[in-house]
């Protein structure tokens, strides 16, 4: 394809906070993939051990392509199955407690054009409108 090899591989600059910073090993929080089109960006984080239903992921999206991604992660020490109840003694995922994910896409975005998506897997995915003014809005998503 003409013109594929001037693109430069991105490597988003990506900021964790609260519980997301101190998970050391398991599976990283926060890892981001970025796509791009002609008039949209397509973002996946990972966020493994984030339950869509118990911790209340939401984020917010800036027409300068900033992304903040916040949420709470659960998990007691003690975990119920069925009859049974576990004490953790090994702990290797992300500790419970709140944490933050921020990045920025490649350019401009219109925040209101977005399409959110809390996959089975952990994985958020997103595809957001490329900007084609330079909106001052910033848009907030409801928990997912």
């Amino acid at each position: 394809m003409e013109g594929h090899g001037d693109q430069t591989m991105l490597k988003p600059s990506v900021i964790l906070t609260g519980t997301a910073k101190e998970g050391s090993s398991g599976p990283p929080i926060g890892l981001v993939d970025i796509g791009v089109s002609e008039g949209a960006y397509l973002f996946r984080v990972a966020l493994p051990g984030v339950r869509k239903d118990r911790s209340k992921v939401k984020f917010e999206i800036k027409s300068d392509g900033k992304v903040q991604i916040e949420g709470v992660m659960t998990g007691p020490g003690f975990l119920k199955e069925s009859s049974a109840m576990y004490q953790m003694k090994v702990q290797q995922l992300c500790p419970p407690g709140p944490f933050t994910v921020s990045f920025k896409l490649p350019g401009p975005v219109d925040p209101r054009l977005s399409s959110p998506s809390f996959r089975p897997d952990g994985i958020l995915e997103v595809v957001v409108m490329k900007s084609r003014a330079q909106p001052t809005v910033a848009d907030s998503h409801p928990p997912l």
